[in-house]
């Protein structure tokens, strides 16, 4: 299926590893000419390089902050003086610590914003002003199945992911007269450098091992894995696609039937 995205300009932020990483690959096998930034210099430099051997395609990359609004701002008009304009976003960023309502203070809480909600909310008020004046845009927000069904041990991404959801709701609402799509993606359980630390997480509180952690969480999936990167990072480029122009509003969980929810 050709996605018509060959030569759009994309930007996927915390693309140095994860999920990040996996959407840029997919865009760049797309033709689209891939933008990616991190806040570690050489393990995104590596990315970019493997990126670009692999898909021969044109990937830059971007040392920022995403929950620098100021870095935002910057690495944004870098790409416009370089490219002219941004078609596509991905507002991405790392898990907030894991733990229980109990184990954080307001101040975690807020980082925890900062870090998913806040981020997405910077990057996107950067971009859109471009895609407005194009008339064309997509923008594709990460957040986690734990926005739909909260994970016990998960409470500061239970709430702040909750956040990207209903902003990205009341975004495309507004963006979709201007032809502009707003979606976010609910990945499940899927084998990341994240879901390891997890893994460890839960070694850590005596209750079992790694191997008992990734188990339980197997026999938790209908379809009785965990997802591969690439699995989510075909969605993401779906939705990125002109195929995808009247999905708009959409949380799409891509979590092999974990959540048990009708909505």
């Amino acid at each position: 299926m050709d996605l018509g995205i060959k030569d759009r300009v994309a930007l996927v932020a915390a693309s140095s590893r994860g999920l990040g990483k996996a959407i840029a690959y997919e865009l760049s096998r797309e033709g689209a000419k891939v933008m990616i930034c991190a806040r570690e210099s050489n393990r995104l430099n590596q990315t970019r390089d493997e990126i670009a051997s692999e898909t021969g395609n044109a990937v830059r990359a971007f040392v920022t902050d995403v929950t620098d609004g100021a870095q935002v701002k910057g690495m944004v008009g870098q790409i416009v003086d370089k490219f002219g304009t941004i078609d596509i976003l991905v507002c991405n960023a790392g898990g907030p610590p894991v733990g229980l309502v109990g184990d954080f203070t307001d101040d975690d809480f807020r980082k925890a914003l900062e870090l998913n909600l806040m981020s997405t909310v910077s990057l996107c008020y950067e971009v859109i002003p471009l895609m407005k004046k194009q008339r064309w845009g997509r923008i594709i927000n990460l957040a986690s199945v734990s926005a739909k069904q909260p994970i016990k041990t998960l409470i500061l991404s239970n709430t702040s992911r909750a956040g990207v959801l209903g902003f990205s709701k009341s975004l495309s609402e507004q963006l979709a007269p201007y032809g502009i799509t707003v979606n976010a993606i609910c990945p499940g359980y899927t084998k990341t450098e994240r879901v390891d630390e997890l893994a460890l997480s839960f070694a850590d509180t005596g209750r079992g091992s790694a191997e008992d952690f990734y188990k339980n969480i197997e026999a938790s999936i209908p379809l009785g894995k965990l997802a591969a990167p690439d699995e989510i990072a075909a969605a993401a480029a779906f939705l990125a696609s002109e195929r995808a122009a009247y999905i708009t509003g959409v949380a799409l969980q891509i979590d092999g039937g974990y959540i048990k929810g009708l909505f």
